[in-house]
């Protein structure tokens, strides 16, 4: 599976998210990158929870932005954020049950939802922000 690459296409023109978008893509890029380490390894497990941790801290970062700003669509985005949780902790905890690698469904999930969501649902605050003049 081939790596995601940050280009400016995916910049949501809010630098802080734009940051955290950049640690989140390395994270799931260390993944694709070991595609045959155990999902029993450290290394897995640790950037796994990393990953998680610090995705719910980019959410709530854009989510505490929206309540501020009044983004209209904050019910739509934050469903968006629930609904990825819910996911990683279901195919994480299938992993763990004893899939000798990571599965390419968790790789696969991981690098499609993290590039839609930003080019899709990311993409729909980047005027509204813009506007706010929060950059």
């Amino acid at each position: 599976m081939e790596q995601i690459i940050w280009s400016e296409d995916l910049s949501v023109g809010v630098k802080l998210f734009d940051e955290q978008h950049k640690v989140l893509i390395a994270m799931i890029n260390k993944l694709i990158n070991d595609p045959a380490a155990t999902t029993m390894s450290e290394t897995v497990s640790d950037i796994l929870t990393e990953m998680t941790l610090y995705a719910q801290q980019h959410f709530k970062s854009e989510e505490d932005l929206m309540i501020e700003y009044g983004y209209p669509h904050f019910d739509e985005h934050r469903s968006q954020h629930i609904a990825f949780r819910k996911k990683v902790i279901e195919l994480c905890t299938s992993a763990a049950g004893g899939a000798d690698v990571v599965p390419q469904v968790l790789l696969e999930y991981l690098k499609e939802w993290m590039t839609q969501h930003i080019l899709c649902e990311d993409m729909e605050y980047k005027q509204f922000f813009k506007e706010k003049g929060v950059w």
